[in-house]
């Protein structure tokens, strides 16, 4: 296995705080002792690896999830001759309270976790935020999926999921989202302008939408996108009018939503018109 460590920086919102993102594949190297200040989260996605942790030893596999809390002094290496690799993000420890009673950081006794589906979710979001680290959609994932770690996983109880006024809140983000399309502001500044928390916030939308703010977002982006191409404007030109951060992101949606890229639908419908 090629050794290799990546490391990206994400913001959890336009101007907001740093999310630090690590993709690794390790055959040979041992961390020296040392801590983080940061709530450490990672997922083990092939190899073995095996962790000095609290005075004993912990291995991880493909699929599990390592959680190591901020100060908790720690090493990591291969457990086995292929060596290993793994994604991690260094988040703050306060990105975990926000959908707790709680205002102190969630325990977590256990420092490696069982679970398919969150997993599967935080590998997803760190491989799409390390390719293309869009603020909104790093402020939208990344803190209900530490919320979803906490609920399951920590000492932590689970706030109310019932956010009264819903359908309320959610029109006022999608109007804040679609006026401000290629500068849209953070959800922890419009969380803050409805007296909510930034989890409330996106427990509204969610509940109510069935997607989360960036997504929703970026729908939108794709259709004002659509007649900008029918116009006759190029993919290019047209990433940056709607808010994309470049051609590749909008073509990502663009395939995602409509199952074509921006060039192939431009030519389809100049082709019709012609």
């Amino acid at each position: 296995m090629r050794e290799q460590a990546l490391w990206t920086r994400a913001r959890l919102g336009p101007g907001g705080p740093p999310l630090d993102l690590l993709t690794a594949h390790f055959a040979r190297h041992v961390y020296a002792p040392h801590a983080h200040e940061e709530l450490t989260v990672g997922v083990c996605v092939g190899g073995l690896e095996i962790i000095a942790y609290r005075g004993g030893r912990i291995t991880a596999g493909p699929g599990s999830i390592v959680v190591l809390e901020p100060g908790e002094m720690h090493t990591g290496g291969p457990a086995a001759p292929d060596g290993y690799a793994y994604r991690a993000l260094y988040a703050d420890p306060a990105l975990l309270t926000d959908g707790t009673t709680r205002p102190a950081l969630p325990h977590f006794r256990e420092p490696v976790l069982d679970d398919p589906t969150l997993s599967t979710a935080l590998r997803r979001a760190h491989t799409e935020l390390a390719t293309s680290p869009d603020p909104l959609e790093a402020e939208s994932r990344i803190p209900w999926l530490l919320t979803a770690l906490a609920h399951r996983h920590s000492t932590a109880r689970a706030a109310t999921d019932t956010v009264p006024g819903a359908d309320h809140i959610t029109r006022t983000v999608r109007d804040r989202l679609a006026d401000e399309l290629t500068s849209p502001p953070s959800l922890a500044s419009l969380a803050t302008d409805l007296g909510l928390s930034r989890y409330q916030l996106l427990r509204a939308f969610r509940t109510t939408m069935g997607i989360p703010p960036y997504a929703w977002l970026a729908q939108h982006r794709v259709t004002r996108a659509r007649g900008l191409l029918e116009s006759g404007l190029r993919p290019a030109e047209v990433a940056g009018m709607v808010g994309f951060a470049d051609q590749a992101h909008l073509t990502r949606w663009f395939r995602r939503v409509l199952g074509v890229t921006p060039a192939a639908y431009r030519n389809s419908v100049q082709d019709r018109g012609s």
